[in-house]
């Protein structure tokens, strides 16, 4: 009898997870509780090319069958994820090593085989759940074929398979046959120009299989939705459903009993054989469930993130059948287009400008737990509050992060391949069977994403919004899944019929612009909301370079800069050298003399463009033609890159971090380019009055050549305020500095803020702007500054152990006797003295400028561990400082002590 395979529900909403670590030991045998409602992952796998195992489905899951030779793999893993763990490849991201890995290998299916033990429960059900499989496979338990490529399909269909007549007591064997992928043909993932692709394009068991068992009747989609009262969010009135199944040949009468928030609620209800009823429970037939002074979710900046759970239980003659959960948070999302139609998210009553930046997952799919949760401190302490998913849709694990840290987060398909193959950008067109797949795929991730409070719109197109059909049939499946939020038809400024207006502009630019460009009304400038924009060419540390690139590449970074960079992008792309980047580098500071030379140069130059670009949009959130949103291209990458990150994959932050933390205070003081006016800006729901702002122009010897207070400023919430106009001022230095700084009622720094700026500013070239790059016809000139006199600095730096962490604090002063500015000083942390850099690190603040008489004091976060026994040190270096290193040791009790 071939097994019965029906669409199911992914997540933490489907019943009680008995999962396996993700990381646990590939290949041991995973051991399924004998309960009702329990959902149990398998916790390793055995995989062999079909080359060296030629043998069919049947006989590989056999009990006796010998696995002798074969890789193992963890629970969620890709072949490539699983033959790197192993120890087939190493370094792989060294130079181009990458290219020598045999894409042959993996255009051939290869096996997946785990053995299961299940204890024997009398009548229990057992299902076999697949959670999405790059790209298609063959599954066979025992012997016998449960479902084949036709049925299974795509990187995000759930599915769950019937396999209760065909398990048994004790060890069962499941073994799943993998076909090769291709992108552009196959509904997955592709990597576009953001990478080169994985060798094997991902395929594999990227999120797992699961061993989901019942009784008679069982739960599925359990989802919440919350009506928030506004404006004063006072009361929140909860929905709750699910789908209670009878999978038995018999009737029964069911009981679902659930719990949330305190409040307890019950049905019984009468199921035909194999019938399906939607229970739902709310305040029209359970009062409780309108709960008055709810714990609100905000995004990050705004509030708390408080989450609840709901739980439900399906009893039938008073035992146990199955148990669902789910977490879910109580907030409104809504969006609008203004006036000039674009897209503007309102939260909780508020409208908020959308400051995040793209995701990249790791470009072989690891389960990297740890690191994941490195990365969402990166976006807390970069200011961040969304992270925009094209096509990488992840685990669940990373929109449970999302979802307590606050962060926003806009997923959506994605482009340049069979995705969008309807619009000839890359991939083959659609058939039937992509229809399907297409239709399962947005059903699946509707069910994964609806609960989760970070997840505030899905895009259903990117690049292209899809044609009328598409659209429909992703809008269908979207509100059959009681989608809450909005839904987007593109990323780009097209729109469907089934979804409207995008209210997104797709602008970018992609390569380097100066930071003038932001303040302009063309393009990506600050207005609307931008899917995709930055400055292209983000330079990691030499510490980074070093790991990165070869000799060769080293070199050629600043000596040829018309050479094609493996690390940079495919040959194919308008992105693969850096010699527009280089050429703007060599015009505004003057050509490189080395490459500590380059590195330092174009931290500055990253720094001053990710500022601005975050700073102009803040600027124009309240304009007349407001700015909404923007998405910088991008947060980080795939593998270590040489553009599109805020951090790079070493998790080293560099001039573009600092800058984009600098835009992104909560509130800030900031300069208007091109305008020349100073502007205070309020990220926060809360009003600040009696503000003091201290303006000066300073020239390049640090003569001030201007100076204004300004007192009592009011700052509402979520508003700016443009304080002056920076008046022309003769006979300054053709490079000048601008100082800034916040001050509250109190007298405490807020903000502060310096830039370095031109008589001469940069000029560009619109008419003859491309789709990914505004030319600039004249060059600011900063050349200036390789010529700053040397500076003295005094240092001082103690840390403490907070925990788990330590957290080191630099004092850093330039003496008042001192006659010269401390131009741009970056600090790290490094183990012990010459030793490497400790990351992750999370500073409140670096690339610093101090003028004589001036100090400031700055923190470091990071593991504790991570020194591996070494004493805390500290690196500084600035243009005009030279390296200084100097040990931070931990104090207890204010005595030093020995790590």
């Amino acid at each position: 009898m071939q097994p019965r395979l029906r669409m199911a529900f992914a997540g933490t909403a489907a019943c009680i997870v008995f999962a396996a670590s993700l990381n646990a030991a590939a290949g041991t045998t995973t051991t399924i509780p004998a309960a009702a409602g329990t959902v149990t992952l398998i916790a390793g796998w055995q995989i062999e090319s079909s080359t060296r195992a030629p043998q069919n489905g049947h006989t590989i899951s056999q009990a006796d069958f010998s696995t002798k030779g074969w890789y193992a793999a963890g629970a969620q893993s890709t072949v490539m994820a699983a033959l790197l763990t192993d120890g087939r490849y190493t370094r792989l991201f060294k130079g181009d090593r990458l290219r020598s890995v045999n894409h042959e290998h993996f255009r051939v299916p290869w096996w997946y085989r785990a053995e299961f033990q299940l204890d024997g429960a009398h009548g229990l059900r057992t299902y076999i759940r697949t959670n999405g499989i790059i790209p298609r496979a063959d599954l066979w338990l025992n012997g016998v074929e449960i479902a084949d490529r036709t049925q299974i399909a795509g990187a995000f269909t759930v599915h769950e398979i019937d396999v209760t007549r065909l398990v048994h007591p004790g060890i069962n064997t499941l073994a799943v046959e993998v076909y090769p992928a291709e992108p552009e043909r196959d509904l997955i993932m592709g990597w576009i120009d953001w990478n080169p692709p994985a060798p094997d394009n991902n395929m594999g068991l990227w999120r797992g299989i699961d061993v989901v068992r019942s009784g008679p009747v069982s739960l599925h989609g359990l989802r919440v939705t919350s009506n928030l009262a506004l404006p004063a969010l006072d009361r929140a009135a909860l929905a709750i459903k699910a789908e209670v199944h009878n999978d038995d040949d018999a009737a029964h009468s069911v009981v679902v009993n659930g719990e949330t928030a305190g409040v307890e609620f019950h049905r019984r209800l009468t199921l035909k054989p194999h019938e399906t009823k939607t229970v739902t429970f709310n305040p029209a037939s359970d009062p409780a469930l309108e709960l008055h002074n709810p714990r609100v979710w905000w995004p990050a900046g705004l509030g708390p993130h408080p989450l609840y759970k709901v739980r439900l239980s399906a009893t039938v003659r008073e035992a146990l059948s199955d148990r669902a959960q789910a977490t879910f948070g109580i907030r409104d999302v809504r969006s609008h287009l203004t006036p000039q139609g674009y897209r503007q998210f309102v939260v909780n009553g508020m409208p908020l400008l959308i400051r995040g930046a793209g995701w990249s997952p790791d470009m072989f799919l690891r389960v990297q737990p740890k690191r994941l949760a490195e990365e969402f401190g990166y976006v807390r302490n970069l200011g961040l509050n969304a992270i925009r998913t094209e096509g990488k849709l992840e685990r669940q694990h990373f929109y449970d992060l999302a979802d307590r840290n606050g962060i926003m987060i806009l997923p959506g398909w994605e482009c340049c391949d069979k995705w969008e193959g309807w619009a000839g950008t890359g991939g083959a067109p659609w058939d039937a069977t992509d229809m399907k797949v297409a239709r399962e795929s947005m059903t699946s991730e509707a069910r994964l994403l609806r609960n989760h409070p970070s997840v505030i719109a899905f895009l259903i197109g990117s690049d292209n919004a899809p044609p009328t059909k598409i659209a429909q049939l992703y809008v269908d499946a979207l509100h059959a899944a009681d989608w809450p939020d909005p839904i987007v038809s593109a990323a780009s400024a097209q729109k469907t019929p089934a979804a409207g207006p995008s209210g997104l502009k797709m602008a970018g630019p992609y390569a380097w612009v100066p930071p003038n460009y932001w303040y302009a009304d063309k393009h990506g400038g600050a207005f609307g909301f931008d899917s995709e924009m930055s400055a292209g060419i983000d330079i990691p540390t030499l510490d980074s370079l070093t790991k990165m690139l070869s000799p060769i590449a080293l070199q050629a970074l600043w000596q040829k800069p018309h050479v094609k960079q493996y690390h940079a992008a495919p040959a194919f792309s308008p992105f693969s050298t850096l010699k527009r980047f280089d050429a703007a580098l060599a015009a505004r500071y003057g050509a490189p003399r080395s490459l500590e030379d380059y590195v330092e140069k174009a931290q500055l130059a990253n720094y001053e463009a990710t500022r601005a670009q975050f700073e102009a949009y803040a600027a124009h959130m309240d304009a007349a033609s407001p700015a909404t949103g923007l998405i910088y291209w991008m947060l980080n990458n795939a593998w270590p890159s040489l553009h599109w990150h805020l951090f790079n994959y070493y998790l080293d932050p560099a001039g573009a971090y600092f800058g984009a933390k600098k835009a992104n205070e909560p509130v800030h003081i900031q300069y208007a380019y091109g305008s020349g006016k100073i502007i205070a800006v309020n990220l926060t729901r809360h009003p600040l009055r009696d503000l003091t702002a201290q303006i000066r122009v300073r020239d390049l010897e640090g003569r001030i050549r201007y100076t204004r207070r300004i007192a009592r400023i009011t700052l509402p919430a979520d508003h700016t305020h443009a304080l002056l106009q920076l008046p022309n001022l003769a006979h300054l230095s053709p490079t000048f500095f601008v100082e800034l700084a916040l001050m509250d009622a109190d007298g405490k720094l807020l903000s502060r803020n310096v830039y370095w700026l031109s008589t001469h500013p940069d000029k560009l070239d619109w008419k003859k702007s491309t789709w990914y790059i505004t030319p600039v016809s004249r060059y600011a000139d900063f050349s200036a500054l390789e010529h700053l006199p040397a500076a003295t600095v005094e240092i001082s730096a103690a840390t403490r152990r907070t925990g788990v962490d330590d957290v080191t604090t630099v004092k850093i002063v330039n003496p008042a006797q001192s006659r010269h500015v401390q131009f741009f000083q970056h600090l790290s942390m490094r183990r012990g003295k010459g030793g490497p850099p400790v990351l992750p690190v999370t500073w409140n603040g670096n690339d610093v400028t101090l003028w004589p008489g001036e100090s400031i004091t700055l923190t470091a976060r990071y593991r504790a561990a991570d020194l591996a026994g070494a004493v805390p040190t500290v690196r500084l270096h600035g243009v005009n400082v030279a390296r200084h290193e100097f040990p931070a040791p931990v104090m207890q009790k204010g005595v030093e002590t020995n790590q």
